[in-house]
């Protein structure tokens, strides 16, 4: 039985007050990937490519583990784009060859009643053909299940970008020598 799970989580974070703006924190996308996810799981796969190895997961009789790569670039316009570009289930074979992941995400910096913030959405989208007995499930119940999953997924990176990233950004811009090295030059005309 083929079956598609769905999530979307849309996230609006306060950002602090600092001498150096939040647009210059998020022309370095591998800071948000850090902020997103916990360092001990994620491996840089390139310049803009991470790979994030989820904890296990149990859905239904299974116990899988999903391991996703990512490109994250920021867009001149100070936007932060995240998507998908494969992944591969742990655990049980017959799932990661009927199985396709599709997230894609962005984030970018705003004024909301003067206050900068970041306002940002993520989907989320797993096609899948379940084995034999599961694909006896009742559909209602394995949309429910498979739905909750993707979205306390979606949520627990949320939470984590909005406790992190804030403290990030604020250890960045408070170190003279990381903002040195990542700002950008402008140059003088003269």
């Amino acid at each position: 039985m083929h079956i598609q799970f769905v999530a979307s989580q849309s996230i609006e974070i306060a950002v602090p007050e600092e001498p150096v703006p939040i647009q210059h924190y998020l022309r370095q996308p591998q800071r948000l990937v850090q902020a997103l996810v916990d360092p001990t799981r994620l491996e840089s796969l390139g310049s803009d490519c991470f790979r994030l190895k989820m904890r296990p997961l149990s859905f239904l009789m299974l116990s899988i583990q999903p391991t996703v790569d990512m490109q994250v670039w920021a867009t001149s316009d100070g936007v932060i784009h995240l998507r998908s570009i494969a992944s591969e289930i742990r655990g049980v074979a017959y799932i990661n060859q009927r199985f396709a992941l599709n997230l894609v995400g962005q984030l970018a910096a705003t004024q909301v009643q003067g206050q900068t913030c970041l306002q940002g959405q993520a989907d989320l989208t797993v096609h899948v053909e379940l084995p034999t007995p599961l694909d006896l499930t009742p559909k209602p119940l394995l949309d429910a299940t498979g739905n909750g999953l993707l979205k306390s997924v979606l949520l627990t990176i949320k939470q984590r970008l909005m406790h992190q990233l804030p403290l990030d950004y604020r250890r960045w811009a408070d170190s003279p020598t990381e903002v040195a090295l990542t700002a950008p030059v402008v140059p003088i005309i003269g």
